[in-house]
Order: structure tokens, then sequence, then C-alpha cells
């Protein structure tokens, strides 16, 4: 289960497959209805005087370069572009200008794992689009801040906070802002135990999404819904719905969700036999790890095949993957993960001795 933010973010419950951050937010768990001038004069960063002499153009290149920085995934240099375009429009009172640098700035900062300079940049963010009467913004910048409450385990406030955009989405009939908040609002019910009314949410969420032609926005609600569905033991529409998200993820060559429905499915089709099949998803993921070079995905294609074999009770091969996991550990100075590694190969091999050896 993954929380949707019109930004990265990122995956939890080791069946549902979505990746918290470990997040503590010490600051108030519900947007404040503040304004943009207030929260400006409490948290707005002193600015450089100089700056105040450059014209709105160069705020606008300057802006434009954070874009382009970010996107080219150098987060931390797309926050001092961000920064120094935001002095500027600060300094001249561009209230849309700022809302638009500040949605840039909480994205690099969430990207960097800065989380609390992010929450400040969303609220920011918020208080301009209430300033502005920007419903729209209003919505996603609430499902944002919704999203890093849930993040931070404060999952009762969150609900409250993304209910409130969807309440804004339903009276403007804003289709896309429903979607998203609905779909979100299903992740709020799922991490409280309570699938099927996130099923429900989940169900309402893809009509909307597929009414405005969200692709992406469907591709995440289905695998939230898989996640979902995989929880309460429903293996035939896991894999349905797993299966339908894979296929849209491969057809947009959006690989990051087509390898979270491959895991869904391995999951799904091991616990009713068919080995056969989730090891084709397996040699599916490996491809797909090896294709983008990304050895940390690599290595969960070996742990995953690793735990198949072993589920089997082929310890020998197991045994193989869960060493090459371990190498690829090693390679990735990941020390937590080389230490888990070791650790489950040892009590395979317990288990294998303890096998061997009864009467």
């Amino acid at each position: 289960m993954t929380q949707q933010h019109l930004f990265p973010s990122t995956q939890a419950k080791s069946y549902q497959l979505f990746g918290f951050y470990l997040l503590i937010l010490t600051s108030l768990l519900h947007p404040v209805a503040a304004s943009a001038a207030d929260i400006t004069q409490q948290l707005h960063r002193p600015f450089n005087s100089s700056i105040g002499r450059q014209s709105r153009d160069d705020a606008d290149s300057l802006l434009q370069v954070a874009e382009q920085q970010y996107a080219a995934g150098y987060a931390d240099k797309a926050i001092d572009s961000g920064l120094q375009a935001l002095d500027i429009y600060h300094l001249i009172g561009d209230l849309r200008a700022k809302g638009l640098t500040y949605n840039l700035l909480a994205k690099a900062y969430i990207e960097l794992g800065r989380f609390k300079e992010g929450e400040d940049a969303l609220r920011r963010r918020l208080a301009i689009a209430r300033d502005t009467k920007d419903f729209q913004s209003q919505i996603f910048a609430l499902n944002n801040l919704g999203t890093l409450l849930l993040q931070a385990g404060e999952a009762t406030a969150a609900g409250q906070t993304i209910q409130e955009a969807y309440t804004i989405a339903d009276n403007v009939k804003n289709i896309d802002g429903e979607g998203l908040s609905l779909s979100n609002l299903g992740l709020v019910s799922a991490r409280l135990g309570d699938y099927n009314k996130a099923i429900k949410l989940y169900e309402t969420a893809l009509i909307f999404r597929r009414r405005t032609g969200d692709a992406p926005g469907e591709i995440n609600t289905l695998n939230n819904l898989g996640d979902a569905y995989l929880a309460v033991g429903n293996y035939p529409d896991t894999i349905g719905t797993y299966g339908t998200a894979m296929r849209i993820a491969k057809t947009l060559g959006d690989r990051s969700n087509q390898i979270r429905a491959i895991d869904g499915l391995v999951t799904a089709h091991s616990a009713v036999g068919r080995y056969e099949r989730a090891f084709d998803l397996l040699q599916q993921r490996l491809t797909i790890a090896q294709e983008l070079q990304n050895l940390r995905e690599e290595l969960k294609s070996f742990e995953s095949y690793a735990k198949l074999y072993e589920q089997l009770g082929n310890y020998p091969t197991a045994r193989n993957f869960y060493e090459r996991a371990i190498i690829l550990s090693q390679t990735l100075e990941d020390n937590k993960q080389e230490v888990f590694l070791r650790d489950r190969l040892t009590q395979m091999l317990r288990s294998q001795k303890s096998i061997v050896h009864s009467p």
C-alpha cells in the first residue's frame, strides 16, 4: 500500500506493499486555517536584500531551473534555487508564484527525507491556496499533508485532513480530487485495519479515476486495492486486480508500479500453490531490475526467489539466492539488510539439518 502524493514518496506492512518512512511530526496535526501572510511572517526564511533588486524574470528563471534540477534528481540543488526564487516572489508579493514554489520545495524536501521542512512548505502552500480560493490546490495540498500524517502513524488526523480534501472536491465537483481523496481515505482505513471499508473506498475511487482517464492514479489505486484483497485472503480478486495494475503499468512504462504489482501477484499465486506462475513473475521482476540497473530491486528479487525455494523445501537453490542477495547487500553497503539475510540463511540451514536428522 502506497500513499499517493503528487510527488514521489514511497511504501509498510509486509503484505500491504507500501513503504512508510519513519517520521515523527511535532507540529499541529491538522492544517491550520492561518493566512499565508501569518505563516510567512512566522516561518519565512530571511531573504538576502540584494535579491530584491532582481526582476520577476529572474525569479521565474530560478524557479524553472529548480524544476529542471528536481526532475534531474538533484533535489538539494532544486531547494537552493527554489529558495532564491521564493525570496524574490516574497519581495514583490506574488502569491501565486510563491504557492508554486512552496509546492516544488515540498517535493524536494520530502525526496531528501527532510519531512518537517516538507510539511512546513505544504502548510504554506495550503495557506496561500486558501487565501486565493484556489480549491484544486487546497485539495491536493490537504491530501499530501494527510499522507505525511499517515506516514507518521497519525491515522486519525490523516483521515480528518483527507476527508476535508474530499469534502472540498465533492463541493466543487473536482473529479480528480474526489478520486485521489477516496483512494487516500482507503489507505487510512487499511492502516486502521478496516480492510472491507478500504476495499469499498478504493472501488469507488477507481470509478472517478477512470472517468478522468487518470491512468497513473488508476494504477496506484489498483495496487492499493490488491493489497486490501490480499489482506482479507481474497486471492481471486487479488490476482485480477494486481494483474490489471501490472498491465497498465507496463503499457505506461511505469516500472515501479509494475514491480509492486508483481510482488503482490507472487504472494497471491504462491498462496494458492501456483508456483510456476510465481517463478515466471519473479523472472520478469529480475529482468526489469537488471534493465534498470537497480541493485536494490535486484537484491529484492534474489530474496524473493530464496524465500519461494525455501518454502518449497529446495534448500540448496534457496541458499544460492540468499548468498547472491547477501553479496548485493555488501555492494550496497547495507549492513542492516546483510545481517537480516545472513540470519534468514542461518535459520534455514538449521531447519534443514533438523529435518535431515529427524527420526
